[in-house]
């Protein structure tokens, strides 16, 4: 059945399936139009937060779960808010300064917008 369906643009994985008009990666979580194979737009590809809000560099963010720090004991407990966040590209797409613990990188789908 996935052999007629083009693989997913962004991960490429052959895993792809249809619902309704969209076709959608289950590995990813990518949704395209069959047409649109290669037209990413920018909105596409910006950062979004846990709740889908698009972020930009300065902005202030907080956590909305506890982290464990790889390399030592440290929890970083929900809630803690993040001021001046800097957009970076990779897995951890989040640079930022921690009170009390320095420069971490932080993933967006554990962060919420902070609006003002």
């Amino acid at each position: 059945m996935t052999d007629s369906l083009p693989p997913c643009p962004i991960c490429a994985s052959a895993f792809t399936y249809g619902v309704d008009a969209l076709l959608n990666c289950p590995e990813c979580g990518h949704e395209w139009s069959p047409g649109a194979e290669g037209a990413e737009t920018a909105e596409d590809s910006a950062v979004r937060d846990s709740v889908g809000t698009v972020l930009a560099d300065g902005d202030t963010v907080t956590l909305i779960k506890d982290l464990k720090l790889k390399g030592s004991s440290t929890v970083i407990k929900v809630g803690t808010k993040v001021t001046g966040i800097r957009l970076v590209a990779g897995d951890h797409d989040i640079d930022c300064r921690l009170p009390g613990v320095g420069q971490i990188g932080l993933k967006s789908q554990f962060v919420k917008k902070v609006t003002t």
